[in-house]
């Protein structure tokens, strides 16, 4: 069995001289972010520019195909981005306090629609189309301008993102933590033990025990959590981890189905073609057709 990965409090300090921290990772980067389901009050704004990955925010869990573009509000458990398949160029991070401008900053009138941006951020966003690639080159080129216009760029980059009709809200059902660090805690141990296990059978009795809760206690509270059943959440985690295998690997379907985590060849074509809207053999024959 896995080790099993201590949910991680993030914590991240600005760059000299700046209010925000701008970190750029390279498809060879030892420097990664965490691969494991991780938080902090930082609100993170991440660009991968190039490639395909699984998406992996709260308790959303999808592919995506030629780069992303995805805004996480504060305290919303998350997972790295990327990886060594992943093919992207490299992965532009910022991350920035709720109130790294000042307390109130953002309630003046002129700044009311930012923090409505980051309010809806709570659940998760994910960028498409133009605002996707424009917005991206923007974010990029942020290393290379000084300070004050850094700063100045930044506010126009939420700018555009608050007046883009071209988004999805990832966590639109539900994943809302309305209170304590210690739901947060537990709600990555959950998290990880699935990210570390969800190839073989997980017994619901056996995650309940992980964090302390009865069966019943532990279903009620992970659907209030995160507006789905354990299972459900499961199944979607091994789906996308299919999607991933097929855009990544030259196996056949039959060995994308068990190494995903499924056990019946037939239950995982119908749950497939549920998740994405087609069948395996037909995503992987799209795949190089599909544009994010």
């Amino acid at each position: 069995m896995a080790v099993l990965s201590k949910p991680t409090l993030e914590k991240i300090e600005p760059g000299f001289g700046s209010s925000f921290s701008l970190r750029t990772y390279y498809t060879n980067s030892s420097n990664k972010n965490y691969s494991f389901w991780h938080y902090h009050p930082e609100i993170e704004l991440v660009y991968v520019n190039g490639g395909s990955g699984k998406r992996q925010i709260g308790s959303h869990i999808s592919y995506y195909r030629n780069g992303d573009l995805i805004l996480i509000g504060s305290n919303l458990p998350h997972c790295a981005f990327t990886d060594s398949l992943t093919g992207h160029e490299c992965e532009t991070v910022l991350q920035m306090k709720p109130d790294f401008l000042g307390e109130g900053f953002f309630t003046l009138t002129e700044m009311r629609s930012l923090q409505n941006l980051f309010e809806r951020a709570k659940k998760g966003i994910v960028f498409h189309g133009d605002t996707k690639r424009e917005i991206g080159k923007k974010i990029e080129n942020l290393k290379n301008l000084d300070p004050f216009h850094r700063l100045l760029s930044l506010l126009e980059i939420f700018k555009a993102l608050e007046q883009t009709e071209k988004y999805t809200i990832l966590n639109a059902q539900g994943f809302i933590l309305e209170t304590e660090l210690q739901d947060n805690d537990r709600i990555n141990v959950v998290f990880n033990f699935v990210k570390e296990e969800f190839q073989r059978s997980i017994a619901l009795e056996e995650i309940s025990n992980k964090v302390n809760m009865t069966t019943p206690a532990f279903c009620r509270y992970f659907k209030k959590i995160t507006g789905k059943t354990f299972t459900r959440f499961v199944n979607e985690y091994r789906l996308a981890h299919a999607a991933k295998l097929l855009h990544e690997k030259q196996i056949s379907i039959t060995e994308v189905c068990f190494e995903s985590g499924f056990n019946n060849f037939s239950h995982f074509n119908k749950q497939f073609r549920k998740f994405t809207g087609k069948s395996p053999s037909t995503y992987h024959n799209e795949l190089r057709f599909l544009v994010s």
